[in-house]
């Protein structure tokens, strides 16, 4: 294993992430949906960890005003555990927060406890329900928030 290196995705990354998808997603995203945001949606911002040539993480957003809407994480489960992930998504709200994002929004399944843990550490907080959100099985979807700025309750 050589250094993993996080930095804005490219398109020679985009057959690497549809592979990563397919791996840790009941309902991975196609090579030509990452190819529509990477190269032509001018609001997507996508970031990839990669270990040498190999891509072995990526999150991506969709940006609207200041919100971003968190679309994406994944870890290949190799490198699960080294706090990859966490790593991940603070690049990009560093990215983002560099286009003005103030806050950002995900989905999350209720079932998913290593995602709720991380993005809890991040500072989200759950805002509603999606309810049967998730096309593979209906499964609710938790909304979570978390803003830039320390939040007021």
């Amino acid at each position: 294993m050589q250094e993993v290196i996080i930095r804005i995705s490219e398109e020679k990354d985009i057959h690497q992430m549809a592979e990563l998808d397919k791996i840790c997603f009941r309902s991975p995203w196609s090579e030509a949906s990452f190819t529509a945001d990477i190269r032509d949606n001018e609001r997507a911002l996508y970031v990839t960890a990669a270990d040498g040539d190999k891509v072995v993480g990526y999150a991506g957003m969709w940006i609207i005003f200041d919100e971003g809407h968190i679309t994406n994480v994944a870890v290949h489960p190799d490198y699960r555990g080294k706090h990859l992930g966490k790593q991940i998504v603070e690049f990009l709200f560093e990215e983002a927060a560099k286009r003005g994002v103030e806050s950002q929004t995900l989905e999350v399944r209720p079932s998913n406890a290593p995602a709720l843990a991380l993005y809890t550490k991040l500072g989200f907080y759950p805002a509603g329900i999606r309810k049967g959100y998730y096309s593979d099985n209906g499964e609710d979807a938790i909304i979570m928030w978390r803003n830039n700025m320390e939040r007021v309750e």
